[in-house]
This record gives structure tokens, C-alpha cells and sequence, in this order.
């Protein structure tokens, strides 16, 4: 095989539509506007009208093509409108992003049905209905890229958030089966894994916990959402076009070791051995 050494990666995402829901706050809104620097057209959604005309008024203003619609993530026929308006007014959607999600913590058994639902189908049952919704236009093009955002909670649970880790296990495990059945119509399937990024859905946990969170990272220090936006751009690109099924950490090298500040400590040592042996020297 011949190698043009003069060439450099290319991701090819100008033209492409791009959806991302969630996609006008905290990791969407970051994976949004890396996607639109690659020349791509975005669409969003969220619950909250405010975000997307803010969202829609910021990039527009920037000269990037993008659209935007306020909706309930759990409502099928909502998602299937959105999706139907992108495809009239773009003519295709390439990647799908699924991205949107809420989080409780609590104990178990406080937990109400209505809680217990509004998890289920936001964080699970609405990646399930909008892959189905734009898995049937990516198949007629036998084209696309799906990126079902999950979470290190779908490895390890929380105490104090079952269904959330529930939910997002299964996000896990129908990533792998989505890349399978797509597979013949040259679609692809990645799920992202975050460790701990600094977001809004999570600002509780690291205002009351942040110096015992970051102690399991091997990197000290938590993500941001650009941390995980480049990545999933070009995990969504022709670059990665080998890659599907199986899931992504971007976790800072989260629980990599059991004892993630040993190496960090010996590191500490050799400076001040170093320090030491330069007073010496002078």
C-alpha cells in the first residue's frame, strides 16, 4: 500500500448535518461549536427555549449555519418532527449525537414513579427512540455516524443514583447492539464514557466532593467539556471510520490504578531530590 506522507488527516465534516441533542448547554453545547469550526451544519434540542435561541443567536452571529428547536427529549413525536424538519431543510443528517440527560441522587427508596420515569426515558428510552428515528434515514444513504454520550456510572454505579446508572448501562449495552444491526448499512455506533467534567449536571457533586473525586484520577484534575467535544468529533469523522461498537473512556485515567496518587507522590520525591542535589551543586 502507498502512503502520501504529504497529506494530512482529514476529517471531511464541512456539509456535514450534524444533530446533538442536549446540544446548546454544557458538553453538547461544546461538541456543538467544535463540529461547526469543522465547517459543519449543526441542529439542537433541548427542554429549554432560552438556551436554543441563545445557542442559535451566538453561532448565527458567527456566520455558522445552524438550527434549533425546544422539545421534551421523551416525546417521540416531538423528536420525529425535529428530525423531519432537518431532513427538509438540509436534505440528510449524517451524525446523531445523544447527548441529552438528567441525573438525581438520592436513596433508592425515595425514589417516586414519576422520578423513575423521567430518568428511564430521558436517559435510555429516548436513545433507543431517536436512533430508531435516524437510523431509518441513515439507512436509505447506507451512511452515519451515532455517538450515544454514557457515562462511568455505566461501569461503576453511584450510591445515591441507581437509576441513573441503570440507565446509562443500558446506554452502554445498546451502543454494541445498534453498531451490530447497523453495521451492513455502513452506519457506525460509539458511546462516550466521561469521567468526572466539570458541567452543570454535575456542580453539586463537585462543590461537595471535588478534592475525593479528582484523588481517583491519575491526571489530578477534573474534564472540561471541551475535553470530551474533540474527541467526539473526530470519532464521528471519516478518520475513525473503523471504529464502532464499543464504548470510549475520556476520563483522565479514572480508577487507571487503584492508587492514583502514588505516582504523583514519587514524582513530588524526585523534584526535591533534584532541588536538593542543584543547592549542592551551587
Amino acid at each position: 500500500m502507498y502512503y502520501d506522507w504529504r497529506v494530512n488527516m482529514e476529517l471531511n465534516l464541512k456539509g456535514k448535518v450534524v444533530v446533538i441533542t442536549g446540544g446548546a448547554a454544557g458538553i453538547g453545547r461544546a461538541t456543538s461549536i467544535e463540529f461547526l469550526k469543522e465547517g459543519a451544519i449543526v441542529a439542537v434540542c433541548g427542554r429549554r427555549n432560552e438556551k436554543i435561541e441563545k445557542f442559535y443567536t451566538e453561532m448565527s452571529n458567527l456566520g455558522y449555519q445552524v438550527y434549533g428547536e425546544a422539545l421534551n427529549i421523551r416525546d417521540c413525536k416531538a423528536v420525529q418532527r425535529f428530525a423531519e424538519n432537518i431532513i427538509h431543510k438540509f436534505g440528510k443528517i449524517d451524525i446523531w449525537v445523544n447527548n441529552a440527560g438528567v441525573a438525581l441522587d438520592k436513596p433508592f427508596w425515595e425514589f417516586t414513579k414519576e422520578e423513575w420515569d423521567n430518568i428511564v426515558e430521558t436517559n435510555l428510552e429516548a436513545v433507543w427512540n431517536c436512533t430508531r428515528i435516524c437510523a431509518r434515514y441513515m439507512m436509505e444513504k447506507e451512511s452515519g455516524v451515532i455517538i450515544n454520550i454514557s457515562s462511568y456510572a455505566s461501569k461503576i454505579p453511584i450510591a445515591g443514583g441507581p437509576i441513573y446508572a441503570a440507565t446509562k448501562a443500558g446506554v452502554s449495552s445498546l451502543t454494541k447492539s445498534f453498531a451490530s444491526e447497523l453495521a451492513p448499512y455502513n452506519i457506525r455506533v460509539i458511546g462516550i464514557v466521561p469521567g468526572m467534567i466539570n458541567t452543570e449536571i454535575s456542580k453539586k457533586n463537585i462543590a461537595e466532593n471535588k478534592d475525593k473525586l479528582i484523588s481517583n484520577i491519575s491526571m489530578k484534575r477534573l474534564g472540561e467539556a471541551e475535553d470530551l467535544a474533540k474527541p467526539i468529533v473526530f470519532l464521528s469523522s471519516d478518520a475513525a471510520g473503523y471504529m464502532s461498537g464499543f464504548d470510549v473512556e475520556i476520563t483522565g485515567g479514572k480508577y487507571a490504578t487503584q492508587n492514583t496518587d502514588w505516582p504523583w507522590r514519587i514524582k513530588n520525591e524526585r523534584e526535591k531530590e533534584k532541588n536538593i542535589s542543584n543547592g549542592n551543586q551551587l
